[in-house]
């Protein structure tokens, strides 16, 4: 999903800017989003600061806990996470003893040292265990436990192989929507609007398409412009932009619905439509 650099730009705390970002992280992972691409939305506007922050909230809580004091060590900018609520998805394990680790069970960890042929990761156990292979220190890694004669050590794997929900990635983009879009190689962009066709009279077509896709993107606006009005700062129609423009909180009871509130919306429907694929 896209979301603008702006989404926190008229909250004036970092507490509650936190707060806001942790509540679309939260919805990223209970809809198993895997990417969440912040764009600029504002080209006159130096935007990285706010974009960074929205960065920074989302990867620290997609983050295993064990891995963010390595990972992030202390800064500013984080300084209220302990506010933001845990995502408990499968790659958060809760068990930290090496006897607990279940053969074959797959892990986040961070390479803490290497050498010639081996390298020892931290998997948020009592001590590092084993790769037979030189990584570099300070790098993040998806590994699968092997527990033989006793010994439990570790293997690379792909995030590929993991079967469950394992997290989603962040990017910002310094481009705007439309041209960070199309770098993507997204096969089917979903835009939300107040002014799209109502999800009840497309949510046939949107879920044929869907079976189809491998890699769809859902763009959402900021929460004082449309995407018709950012994407106009491009020369581009929201309708050229998008193959489909929805709107996802038909007859809404307020006047305005806010970024976080459509997120929760629309993934929350578009999970039906992933259901059925």
């Amino acid at each position: 999903m896209a979301i603008p650099a702006s989404l926190t730009a008229g909250v004036p705390h970092l507490r509650e800017k936190t707060y806001l970002v942790g509540l679309v992280g939260r919805a990223a992972a209970v809809f198993r989003v895997e990417e969440v691409v912040v764009y600029r939305d504002l080209p006159d506007v130096d935007q990285r600061g706010d974009a960074e922050l929205i960065a920074s909230i989302l990867a620290y809580m997609e983050t295993p806990q064990y891995l963010r004091k390595r990972l992030f060590g202390v800064r500013p900018e984080l300084r209220y996470v302990g506010i933001l609520h845990p995502l408990r998805t499968p790659h958060h394990p809760t068990a930290k003893r090496v006897r607990d680790l279940r053969d074959g069970e797959f892990r986040e960890g961070v390479v803490v040292a290497s050498g010639d042929g081996w390298s020892m990761v931290d998997v948020g156990v009592e001590k590092p265990l084993r790769v037979d292979r030189r990584l570099e220190v300070g790098r993040r890694v998806t590994v699968r436990v092997s527990r033989r004669g006793g010994v439990t050590s570790l293997r690379l794997a792909r995030r590929s192989e993991v079967k469950a929900y394992w997290g989603y990635r962040v990017r910002v983009t310094d481009s705007p929507l439309y041209e960070s879009t199309k770098r993507g190689g997204y096969d089917l962009v979903i835009a939300t609007s107040r002014k799209g066709e109502a999800i009840k009279d497309v949510f046939d077509d949107i879920a044929s398409r869907w079976k189809r896709s491998k890699k769809p993107l859902i763009a959402f606006g900021s929460p004082t412009e449309g995407l018709a009005e950012i994407l106009s700062r491009e020369g581009v129609r929201l309708e050229d932009y998008a193959d489909f423009v929805v709107n996802t909180v038909p007859e809404q009871g307020t006047e305005t619905v806010r970024t976080e509130e459509a997120v929760y919306a629309t993934l929350a429907i578009l999970n039906l439509i992933e259901d059925r694929a």
